[in-house]
């Protein structure tokens, strides 16, 4: 009896925590305070990274402010590939990641002078573009996937 009373419960339990996972992710009010929390976590996070930076100076500060802005740009991107499941947005957050890591790179080659400086901020400016053109490539590949497999089957075609 006592088995069969855990095990009516246990079964109770688990409708009631599907049906609200369910409710919860067709439920867009649910989707929208979700999103709005994350989004609020995401700013919540870029102040603290910057108030790490506060107690330092000069160009470390400086690469330190473009690290968390960069974060901040990276999880917000991430949060909007989320909801949206278009190949744009996939290189909306490789191109967030590319430009975040291209300006803290070029911020840290401040603190070089001459042509050092300059051979710094061409390999940044190299390793952006390198990125964004590999974006680019799979952005175009997650197209041209999709579009073979939307396309109907030509050898299925009825001749007459």
């Amino acid at each position: 009896m006592n088995q069969k009373l855990c095990g009516l419960a246990a079964a109770i339990a688990l409708a009631f925590a599907t049906s609200a996972v369910q409710a919860q992710s067709t439920n867009p009010a649910a989707n929208r305070d979700m999103h709005k929390a994350d989004k609020e976590k995401i700013e919540a996070d870029y102040k603290a990274d910057k108030a790490k930076c506060d107690g330092m100076k000069g160009n470390a500060k400086d690469v330190c402010m473009k690290e968390a802005k960069g974060k901040e740009k990276v999880a917000k991107a991430e949060l909007d590939a989320r909801d949206d499941k278009s190949p744009d947005a996939g290189y909306k957050v490789a191109k967030a990641k590319a430009e975040a890591e291209y300006d803290v790179a070029k911020e840290r080659c401040d603190d070089q002078k001459g042509k050092e400086k300059s051979a710094c901020e061409k390999e940044a400016k190299a390793k952006r573009d390198q990125a964004l053109a590999a974006a680019k490539g799979e952005k175009k590949d997650e197209r041209a996937s999709r579009g073979a497999s939307t396309a109907p089957n030509s050898s299925a075609a009825v001749k007459r």
